[in-house]
């Protein structure tokens, strides 16, 4: 029987694949996440992933490891995941009243072939005021998320719209990740 591991403590990551029905367990992996700043987006969330679940497949080698990892690009500047309040402010306070791009990528590291990709979604905020922004950071929400906020929880309220796929501002395109997973030899049952 094929053995599906998540390389990932993300709770909305394993969200998702439970809605998928899938049977898998979980294994983060501790990696260094540092990349060369001349990267592109796409190449940094690529190769974050796949550090990710290579390194879970190391311990694994007949496991299919999924390793995925979430970026936000606005104005040119990559936020990752604000470690102060002043932060989280900062990076709200630049996507109040714009269109930012959410990059995640994606690395299946399985027996036979590894596949990575990325998916791109294009998020438009309201313009916040000061006192919605310090709401929300007080609610805890942003401080374990690429951006500073989370589309799935109280931060869809900043949300004006989106072009994409919404499950890759959450951290994990699904519908992807299924496809991409049975061209890595991967048995669903669907």
């Amino acid at each position: 029987m094929q053995h599906l591991i998540l390389a990932s403590s993300s709770p909305r990551r394993k969200e998702l694949l439970e809605n998928l029905h899938l049977t898998f367990e979980i294994s983060s992996s501790e990696v260094d996440e540092s990349y060369d700043p001349g990267m592109k987006p796409e190449e940094i969330v690529m190769e974050l992933a796949f550090r990710k679940a290579s390194f879970v497949a190391e311990k694994n080698p007949s496991s299919f490891v999924i390793g995925s990892d979430t970026i936000v690009v606005a104005k040119g500047q990559v936020l990752g995941k604000p470690q102060t309040k002043e932060e989280a402010y900062g990076m709200l306070k630049l996507l109040s009243g714009r269109t930012h791009s959410v990059f995640t990528g994606v690395a299946i590291v399985a027996p036979e072939k590894n596949v990575t990709f990325f998916e791109k979604t294009d998020v438009t905020f309201w313009e916040l005021t000061d006192e919605e922004i310090k709401a929300y950071i007080s609610s805890g929400e942003p401080f374990d998320k690429a951006g500073a906020y989370g589309i799935q929880g109280f931060g869809s309220m900043l949300v004006k719209q989106i072009r994409g796929d919404y499950f890759t501002v959450v951290g994990l395109p699904v519908s992807r990740t299924v496809r991409e997973l049975r061209k890595a030899g991967y048995s669903l049952p669907y």
